[in-house]
């Protein structure tokens, strides 16, 4: 029988509610959720680990860089076919690709969690981690990169996105849609995965910023970040990739001093691009140095970035990562 690791990460599967302040606090053991996830003894052999308590929001790009150092030490072991990962629904997929990012294996690695606490009727955990396990054994689930498993659905930790805050099918793949589904315990793909970047880092040693754009914005939050010292700059940008003209300034004092400029879309679909040749507009930021983030969501973006920064200052290496010729017949 197959042997899984399940990397216990804290999260609302890990919560029930406090009855003093009514609200959802970290309090079950990885014994305790394990406990409740009858019959996966039948599917696979059960080593749990835990890796911390926390809530998502309290997760930082040092601790996603040492949980996946201990992840890839697990997945080193030959007795280990693959490794779940449980997480706080809302940063878990920023960790989910820094990890995709980060380790090199052939193995699965699989993160869940839940949108219910264990104190609500419908408690998602239990079952969502079986359907985790269930995917880290199977051989089709190789050489995929990281997944995430919840509600039965499968999504690449590169495209999955937190799409809604309440509801139990909350991650979503713009563009896409989900890679494969978990259906009576079996695993099921409908299509491959995009190809996928592996940037070995030892550390998380750049500061990377992300601004919203919105209407009438100018270069203050721009020149402010790079006054703070911020290596690199994610800007969630206007459709195709555009920004109100008084934040021009603010892009071309980032790039002459060194600073990477990463644009996004602020759109949950579709990706940026140079359509446009106004003051401001995408062809005008390409033109000024600054790197396309493709169809990334900005979260995703500045965990991209502070691994790409980390890896490589020379900015023009940075690009590559980024873009990947994806946009060469415009460069």
């Amino acid at each position: 029988m197959k042997k899984v690791a399940v990397v216990f990460n804290g999260g609302t599967i890990s919560m029930k509610v406090d009855p003093r302040i009514k609200a959802a606090v970290p309090s079950l053991t990885g014994e305790e959720i394990m406990s409740m996830v009858t019959g996966i003894e039948r599917y696979a052999q059960v080593e749990s680990y835990t890796f911390s308590s926390l809530p998502g929001p309290h997760m930082s790009p040092d601790m996603m860089l040492e949980l996946s150092q201990y992840v890839q030490e697990l997945l080193n072991r030959e007795d280990i076919c693959g490794v779940v990962v449980t997480h706080g629904t809302d940063s878990l997929e920023e960790t989910a690709y820094l990890l995709d990012l980060t380790i090199s294996t052939e193995k699965p690695v699989v993160f869940t969690g839940s949108m219910r606490s264990g104190s609500e009727l419908g408690y998602d955990g239990p079952s969502n981690l079986a359907a985790a396990i269930c995917t880290a054994i199977s051989e089709e689930a190789r050489n995929r990169g990281v997944l995430v498993c919840l509600n039965g659905e499968l999504n690449c930790a590169s495209e999955v996105t937190k799409a809604n805050s309440m509801s139990l099918n909350a991650f979503k793949t713009p563009n896409f849609g989900p890679i494969g589904i978990v259906d009576n315990n079996k695993v099921i793909f409908y299509r491959n995965s995009l190809n996928k970047q592996s940037i070995p880092i030892r550390n998380i040693s750049a500061g990377v910023a992300l601004i919203k754009c919105a209407a009438g914005m100018d270069s203050r939050l721009i020149n402010f970040c790079v006054d703070q010292g911020d290596k690199g700059i994610v800007v969630e940008a206007m459709g195709r990739g555009n920004i109100p003209p008084h934040m021009v300034e603010g892009i071309e004092n980032a790039i002459a001093k060194n600073v990477a400029v990463v644009i996004v879309s602020r759109c949950f679909e579709g990706r940026v691009f140079d359509s446009y040749g106004y003051h401001g507009g995408g062809k005008e930021l390409r033109n000024l140095g600054v790197i396309f983030g493709d169809n990334l969501p900005g979260q995703k973006a500045r965990i991209k970035l502070m691994v790409a920064l980390s890896f490589t200052e020379d900015i023009e290496k940075v690009r590559e990562i980024f873009e990947r010729d994806l946009y060469t017949n415009n460069m």
